[in-house]
């Protein structure tokens, strides 16, 4: 927690959390959202740091076109004669079935950016939605992402192409779980012919372009956070959720981003934070 310490110390007046998970949900972006508001309602003395938060952004143009760059990047490394039934396989984080049921929007959201990446590529494949990286006996979200590709090759569907699409960097359940235990392990067991892995956004030009449209868009509304972010899921029972959303953030206008300092903590799961800094000509406009 020193990463939320530290904006403070350095004379920072205003903190945006910008979640690197582009599709909310509880688990990630909410819990992540929950800790910094337990570690500050935790704290003897009151911060004087104004926070926002960038809570979901799974539809941003520059991310949908990331993804589209990069598939159709491995699509050209398939013959001309195959490309076109290439199936494409987009493999997101899984969750417990009881989650979604009380109406978390990951699976939904998560749905949605497939639906604009595949609209880039003017549905040129077939596609699915398909899940990864279950843990515990419980029912998940399915069909899980190696299921699927059995399934395919034994009914003739032997080419294919895995894209993370819930991932903006590559990591271990990319280069191992995809690369290796699906892509190859599972793919030779049940005799596929072609499997590729599409790369994550990572430092793609594209995915730099997303990060700065979302970043200087949230700066420039005045907003706290989305208005998804201020409700609970329906069936919520986590004591956290309803503590953290209990004050509803309010817009300020008129001075929340007009000072010289930023901070945004970008992928708090993983406490990396950038500094940015800026004059008043160009701050943003309130």
């Amino acid at each position: 927690m020193s990463r939320l310490i530290s904006p403070g110390r350095e004379g920072a007046e205003n903190c945006v959390a910008f979640s690197q998970y582009p599709q909310y949900s509880c688990s990630t972006s909410g819990s992540s959202m929950n800790a910094i508001h337990k570690f500050y309602a935790d704290r003897p003395t009151e911060t004087k740091l104004k926070w926002s938060v960038i809570d979901r952004w799974g539809t941003n143009s520059f991310l949908v076109k990331c993804f589209a760059e990069n598939i159709k990047k491995e699509l050209e490394k398939f013959p001309d004669h195959q490309r076109k039934d290439v199936f494409i396989l987009f493999s997101a984080h899984s969750l417990p079935l009881r989650q979604v049921q009380r109406g978390d929007p990951y699976s939904a959201e998560v749905g949605g950016t497939v639906q604009l990446v595949m609209q880039e590529l003017g549905f040129s494949n077939p596609y699915r939605l398909v899940w990864q990286s279950k843990v515990g006996p419980l029912p998940w979200l399915s069909p899980a992402t190696d299921d699927a590709i059995k399934g395919l090759v034994q009914r003739g569907r032997k080419n294919m192409i895995l894209v993370p699409i819930a991932f903006t960097s590559d990591h271990i359940e990319t280069l191992h779980e995809l690369d290796i235990e699906y892509a190859q392990d599972v793919g030779k067991e049940v005799g596929a012919e072609r499997i590729l892995r599409c790369a994550a956004p990572n430092d793609h030009p594209l995915f730099i372009d997303a990060l700065v449209d979302v970043a200087s868009k949230h700066l420039g509304s005045g907003q706290r956070c989305s208005e998804q972010f201020l409700h609970n899921c329906p069936l919520c029972v986590n004591k956290s959720c309803f503590a953290s959303k209990k004050h509803r953030p309010e817009a300020d206008n008129t001075t929340c981003y007009t000072h010289l300092r930023f901070w945004i903590a970008i992928n708090i799961l993983q406490s990396i934070s950038l500094q940015f800094t800026s004059s008043e000509k160009d701050a943003p406009i309130s």
